[in-house]
This record gives structure tokens, C-alpha cells and sequence, in this order.
């Protein structure tokens, strides 16, 4: 595993598998040295012949804070992830993902398929000890400030015992990337009464209350707590969770265009959208789901971050700074000893 320090302080950036093409990464990636400062160290891994020109073009050079490293392949969105794995062992999403495998990098930066980020990570990298399944955790605006949603689609038909994992991988993410120490759980249901919810839910519940002081659980919770200053962490299985963060992300566009359009309705309500545009700026920002560039790949021993698919420059951008935050603290390490505790209370290694 990757120390808590990381093995060499850079971040591997597939170059290659998002939307907006390579131009946009060596953009963003751009962005994130420009500060002279910048605590990382990148490699950019794809096709040589095609971001080589581009580096030249955003005026960047290669040296000790930036290297390429050369993949002759893409994994597109449309692949099988598992077809795709096999086939194109020379993508830029593998190899990325062999340079953290052989300590040559701390963290993978993608865009790319999510399904065969996910795969890849997961066969090349495996699940730290203890830990069947990893999860995607994402970061949300709330009243007050922002929670993590997990598992937010890494796996869709969870056992009680991974989501309990699913609540101390959240904990630990909370508490690096929102600086929250103790944060506060929630087990996402469909009411708070005792018993409300399926069987997964139910045994869920149990186990959680059972892992004693290793979480800060604050019990089920409904939809209407989920933006309101209520948890930190919100505990879902992948299928409740993917919709969930898709569901907020197409919410965010709904009213940001309707309001937009309403601003712009008659010359009154113009003037007075100018006189608030601090306002709304700074509710924009709130809102954005950029501003943390993507989701960690969490419970693997290394480290995967998954940026959308369509992240342009600066959601790129930000999702390097995230992917440095992960790895300069020792996370996993804490999230190992959590797990290896929680496992032995509730009798259940938790391996498959």
C-alpha cells in the first residue's frame, strides 16, 4: 500500500478518457502547476504524439513536476469495461493505474469509463484487507456546508456489512476533505422510525449501532434530512446513491437555468440581477458540483479518483488538488485499523 505520505508525491492524470478530449487535461493541468507553490507533481499518461503539441501550446515543459508517460490506447465511454480491460492493456486508464500499483505515483486522476476505472482499480489495486467492496464518495452542498453521499454507485447490490465499511470510509473522507473530525452518520432510509426500511436497511441499522465509538452514527435518515444541517455522512448502497448524485447534479442545472431565465424576463428584474450578482455568484459556487472535481475510489490499497466525464479545466483542476489532499494524510491507514475493529465486533471478515 501507498504510504501515508505517499511513495513519491505525483499524480498520475489520464489524459485520454474524458469528453472534452486531452487538450482540456493539459489545460487543467496547466491551471494546477501555474502556482509556483503547487505541493504535487504530475505525470500525464496517453499518446505522446498528441500531448506533446498541446504542451507546448499551454507553454508547459517537461521536468521534475511534470512528465508524460506514454499509452497508445483509449478506453472510450462506450467500452465494456471488463472487454476493455482485457483488450487495451496499453490505455492511458491502466497504465495510470499500474504507475500507483508500482509506487511510481500515489493517485489516479480519470474521466474516463467509470465502470472500467472502477474494474481496473479493483483487480490491479485490490481492497484493502477486510474490505469486500470499495465506494465512490461524493462531496454535496448542504445547509451549513457539504457532506459525503456513499456509496454514490461503485456498488449497486451492497451486503449491511459493506455499507457499515461504506460509513468508515465516509467518516475518514469527511474528516480529510471537510475537516470535520468527528463527523456525524446518517443511514439513508425511507423513515427514522426503528424497523422503517428493507431488510438491507434493518440489518444495516443493527450493525451500525453495534460498531460502538468507531463512527459517530446519528441513526436512519429520510430524504428531507439530506440537505438540511443534519449529517455529515450520508450511507447509501451504489443504486440509491448513483441517483441520488445524479438526481442533485440535474437539479442544480434546472433551477440555475430556470433562474436565469426568470432574471432575464423583463428590464426590472435585469437591473436587479445585476445589483445581486455577488449574491448569486457566491450561490453558484455553493452549488457547484465542480468544486470538488470528482469522487475517490475509496477502500483500495492505492488511491483512484473519478472525475466526470465532462469536467472541463477547472473541475479537472480541482479534482487534482482533492487527489492531493487524499494522499498527503494517512487515511487509509486509519481506514484499516476502523475496519479490521468493526469486522471483529460484528463476526464477519467481509473478503467477498
Amino acid at each position: 500500500m501507498v504510504s501515508a505520505l505517499g511513495a513519491t508525491g505525483r499524480i498520475a492524470v489520464d489524459a485520454m478518457g474524458g469528453d472534452l478530449g486531452p487538450a482540456e487535461v493539459v489545460a487543467a493541468v496547466r491551471l494546477a502547476l501555474a502556482p509556483s507553490h503547487s505541493p504535487y507533481s504530475i505525470t500525464l499518461v496517453g499518446d505522446e504524439a498528441v500531448l506533446i503539441p498541446l504542451l507546448h501550446q499551454n507553454n508547459l515543459r517537461r521536468s521534475s513536476r511534470l512528465s508524460v508517460h506514454h499509452a497508445s490506447e483509449v478506453i472510450t465511454m462506450d467500452d465494456k469495461p471488463l472487454n476493455a480491460l482485457k483488450k487495451k492493456r496499453d490505455s492511458s486508464m491502466v497504465r495510470a493505474i499500474e504507475l500507483v500499483k508500482e509506487r511510481e505515483a500515489d493517485v489516479v486522476v480519470s474521466c474516463g469509463n467509470t465502470g472500467a476505472l472502477m474494474a481496473g482499480g479493483t483487480i490491479r489495486l485490490r481492497p484493502m484487507e477486510g474490505i469486500a467492496r470499495p465506494a465512490l464518495g461524493a462531496i454535496c452542498p448542504r445547509e451549513g456546508g457539504h457532506f459525503v453521499l456513499i456509496d454514490a454507485g461503485a456498488n449497486p447490490e451492497a451486503k449491511p456489512e459493506h455499507l457499515v465499511h461504506n460509513a468508515i470510509l465516509g467518516s475518514h473522507y469527511c474528516r480529510v476533505m471537510l475537516g470535520v473530525p468527528r463527523p456525524r452518520v446518517g443511514l439513508m432510509t425511507i423513515g427514522t422510525e426503528e424497523g422503517k426500511g428493507n431488510a438491507l436497511i434493518t440489518e444495516t441499522n443493527e450493525l451500525l449501532k453495534r460498531v460502538g465509538d468507531i463512527i459517530n452514527y446519528a441513526g436512519p435518515i429520510e430524504g428531507f434530512h439530506v440537505f438540511a444541517e443534519h449529517v455529515d455522512v450520508v450511507v447509501c448502497d451504489g443504486f440509491v446513491g448513483n441517483i441520488m448524485i445524479k438526481s442533485w447534479e440535474s437539479l442544480v442545472k434546472f433551477f440555475s437555468t430556470m433562474l436565469k431565465e426568470e432574471l432575464q424576463a423583463n428590464p426590472m428584474r435585469a437591473t436587479g440581477a445585476m445589483l445581486s450578482k455577488g449574491a448569486f455568484n457566491a450561490l453558484k459556487e455553493r452549488i457547484n458540483p465542480e468544486r470538488y472535481g470528482g469522487a475517490p475510489l475509496l477502500g483500495l490499497n492505492g488511491h483512484i479518483l473519478k472525475a466526470h466525464g465532462s469536467s472541463n479545466r477547472h473541475a479537472i483542476k480541482n479534482a487534482i488538488h482533492a487527489a492531493h489532499e487524499i494522499v498527503k494524510t494517512n487515511m487509509n491507514e486509519q481506514i484499516g485499523a476502523d475496519i479490521a475493529r468493526a469486522n471483529e465486533l460484528f463476526g464477519q471478515p467481509a473478503l467477498s
